[in-house]
């Protein structure tokens, strides 16, 4: 049902706003039970998150073919399991936040509501996939807190930047059922205004996104590594939205899956190197 590979999405991101955060605000690395805090955070965040989407939308992926194996539907799991194991990861991410910093804890509350918040979206807005973006933007910040102790307009860029990138290729991903939110009068931005002009959208958020990372390179004092970084990353969302069109959505997976998970390594590697080099 927790899909690893989602979880690539969000995990060096949240790397990066912590070993950021702490060269930044601090001028030092974090410590390794930061990191290991920073961890378990994330894994509760995100095993909560995509175990209540499944268990709230059981129904439609039920009657979705491309969902319906997922294992609730499929009967692989029962609802009740799946409200444990919730709450364990809830309480996970709890103890993870107190280990950290008050701050972190008194975020807390911001964080869970976006992560139980999102699943309910496609039932009334298109904007759902900003509230993903959102929901996932909120992992490199709360790395940026969790080694800062604060949220200053460095954190902010950065967790909006993510957010964006987040919403682009969630629109690129839900192409693929627009005419099944149609019938079902689900809300996306593809089943709203269509394919063509869902996928333009997408590649603004992707521009905003890069607009974003290149000002964080000047206000963070990065230097050549890190600017390396985005033009990969860059190269790499041309190559995303290549292989996609409202005529053929084929390499979609590809698409979503392979390109973004390379990109959020490529961008926390790239950042990683130019705080090593300096």
């Amino acid at each position: 049902m927790i899909k690893f590979e989602h979880t690539l999405f969000a995990l060096p991101f949240a790397f990066m706003g912590a070993v950021l955060g702490s060269f930044v605000v601090n001028g030092m690395w974090p410590t390794w039970a930061q990191i290991f805090w920073v961890i378990m955070a994330m894994v509760g965040a995100r095993s909560a998150a995509m175990a209540l989407n499944r268990l709230i939308d059981y129904k439609f992926d039920g009657e979705n073919p491309r969902t319906a194996m997922r294992a609730i539907p499929a009967g692989l799991l029962q609802k009740k399991e799946v409200v444990l194991f919730v709450i364990a990861s809830f309480v996970l991410l709890f103890v993870a936040a107190s280990q950290l910093n008050m701050l972190a804890v008194k975020l807390l509350p911001i964080a869970v509501f976006f992560l139980v918040f999102y699943s309910y979206t496609k039932r009334f807005t298109w904007l759902c996939h900003i509230v993903l973006g959102i929901a996932i933007g909120l992992a490199p910040l709360g790395g940026w807190v969790a080694t800062t102790g604060r949220v200053d307009w460095m954190g902010i860029l950065l967790f909006v930047s993510v957010a964006l990138w987040t919403a682009g290729f969630d629109v690129i991903y839900a192409c693929q059922d627009a005419e099944f939110d149609r019938e079902r009068g689900l809300y996306s931005i593809p089943s709203y205004f269509g394919i063509a002009s869902a996928l333009k959208l997408a590649r603004l958020f992707h521009i905003l996104t890069m607009i974003g990372f290149v000002a964080l390179y000047f206000i963070t004092g990065l230097h050549v590594w890190f600017a390396l970084g985005l033009v990969i990353a860059a190269l790499i969302l041309i190559y995303e939205h290549r292989l996609v069109s409202p005529h053929d959505l084929s390499k979609l997976n590809t698409a979503f899956f392979t390109m973004n998970g390379v990109l959020s390594v490529v961008v926390f590697a790239f950042t990683m190197l130019d705080l090593v080099m300096r």
